[in-house]
């Protein structure tokens, strides 16, 4: 097993800290931004499981899972999040939740019906370098990831370097801001890293998610640091 095939074992670990973190402070403070995180990041989790898991055997369930969870949904669903955090109009967050459930149902659906090609499939290259051979070339369900992926780039970073530019131009809680920024950073070396995998460069994938989960988790830890006082502006720290 090279190198690259082990990053997504330790993206795993990672993201399992990270969910763990995420649902802990959500059973403390609830809030639905928090329970949105959680099931986003959970979702990431799976993806570097699935990818731990197809660097060493075949498994069409854990490929499909990792297509579904991995390369289309996690971006929106923690996207959606910050939406719940920054939009005071809860009728414009909770219609953009109904899309997202129902855009994500249909990804499913389309994943599970999508034929899949076992014999192209080798443990020797890294899955994110061999999926096009796998799934048919205009695979329906491959076309849905872009908007998905779109969707969670603006919110995600939109709504991280907002609540950072929030907190600077008040000069309140730098940890906020630079655990803002760190967030902001890993959601974009996740976004690049799967833009250069739909191009043909799967190679970077696995780095880029390992990059993405420590960034994310070390930004995490940083906004919810209890300030000195409590007087802050809507954030990530939440």
């Amino acid at each position: 097993m090279s190198v690259q095939q082990i990053l997504p074992f330790l993206s795993t670990v990672v993201m399992a800290a990270f969910v763990v973190a995420v649902f802990r402070r959500y059973a403390e403070r609830r809030g639905t931004h928090l329970l949105l995180w959680g099931i986003g990041l959970t979702m990431f989790g799976l993806g570097s499981f699935a990818e731990a898991y197809l660097a060493v055997g075949w498994n069409p369930w854990i490929f499909r899972a990792w297509y579904l969870f991995g390369a289309a949904l996690n971006a929106a669903w923690l996207g959606q999040g910050t939406v719940y955090l920054l939009v005071r109009r809860r009728e414009i967050a909770h219609g953009l939740l109904a899309v997202l459930i129902l855009g994500s149902l249909f990804a499913g659906y389309l994943m599970l019906t999508t034929p899949l090609d076992s014999s192209a499939y080798t443990p020797a290259r890294p899955i994110s370098e061999q999926y096009r051979e796998i799934m048919p070339p205009r695979a329906s369900v491959r076309l849905t990831t872009p908007f998905f992926n779109i969707y969670g780039l603006i919110t995600l970073v939109g709504g991280a370097l907002y609540s950072a530019y929030l907190l600077w131009r008040r000069q309140m809680f730098p940890q906020r801001v630079i655990g803002n920024i760190l967030i902001a950073a890993g959601a974009l070396s996740v976004a690049a890293a799967s833009t250069l995998t739909r191009l043909g460069a799967g190679q970077y994938l696995y780095l880029g998610e390992l990059l993405a989960a420590t960034l994310m988790f070390a930004g995490f830890l940083l906004a919810t640091q209890r300030p000195a006082v409590s007087t802050a502006p809507q954030g990530a720290g939440r």
